[in-house]
């Protein structure tokens, strides 16, 4: 166990912020682990976001000399930038706004309050591998089976675009201040979408409205924001959203793009 924790938040005058959803992991060998699972090989271009007090930075720092992190919290900045110098380069802002510079592997301890945008962005960018710990209630999310509560857009954006599994779960014990849930590490690997759409951005619309009416049936939530009139000739138009597979969600975006293109 790292018992030094409480230790470097003196040290670097840091009050963990409730509502950047800040909580330090203490335990070395979840650290170590979290890194293996990577697979970081020798010209990889690493990204870390939010290194925080630098549990993972360090282990990372010795196996690659290619080692971005964005890190928003000043006095977090400042110890990580004066304990590793140029073995890495520190970009000070918000993960959510600065754009990402080129990377193969994202590996991080992601707040929970940026979990979603993070993953979201994450998806739009070029890599091999992401490894990320995050709340086990947003891991369950990431993975998903239709006909579940947490089956989502995050969800169906993820099964579009990459092979997602939870690859172990993490107590809330290990980590200072103790959260009130655990959390889990979870592999992002992307690949080839498992079935084709007309359009991906309809896919994501349709997707996203569906999900943000998921009470509704699928043709009034599509009404709801625009994107149809009627919901004639529609798929699954009586049906609900969290029953669908993503491939018949696809089905839905090609029978709204083919009436836009009409």
């Amino acid at each position: 166990m790292m018992g030094n924790t409480g230790q470097l938040l003196r040290q670097t005058g840091v009050t963990p912020s409730k509502s950047r959803g800040q909580n330090f992991l203490t335990d070395s060998r979840i650290a170590d682990r979290h890194v293996a699972y990577a697979g970081i090989e020798p010209d990889d271009r690493i990204l870390e976001v939010g290194p925080g007090l630098g549990i993972l930075t360090q282990r990372l720092v010795k196996v690659t000399d290619k080692l971005t992190c964005i890190e928003l919290d000043e006095g977090l900045a400042d110890y990580i930038e004066q304990t590793y110098g140029d073995r890495l380069t520190l970009i000070r802002g918000d993960a959510t706004k600065v754009p990402f510079p080129p990377f193969e592997r994202f590996v991080s301890n992601l707040p929970y309050s940026v979990s979603t945008p993070i993953i979201f962005k994450l998806l739009e960018q070029p890599f091999k591998k992401a490894v990320v710990m995050v709340q086990k209630e947003f891991g369950d999310r990431m993975v998903a089976d239709v006909g579940s509560p947490d089956y989502s857009r995050l969800t169906v954006n993820l099964f579009y675009r990459a092979e997602c599994q939870i690859l172990e779960n993490v107590p809330r014990t290990r980590f200072k201040p103790q959260p009130k849930v655990d959390s889990c590490l979870v592999s992002v690997e992307p690949r080839p979408a498992p079935f084709k759409v007309q359009d991906e951005a309809t896919f994501f619309a349709v997707t996203q409205a569906c999900f943000d009416h998921r009470r509704k049936q699928i043709g009034t939530g599509l009404k709801t924001v625009g994107l149809i009139d009627d919901a004639t000739d529609i798929p699954y138009a009586d049906r609900r959203i969290e029953m669908l597979r993503p491939v018949e969600i696809a089905e839905i975006a090609d029978a709204v793009y083919a009436r836009h293109r009409a």
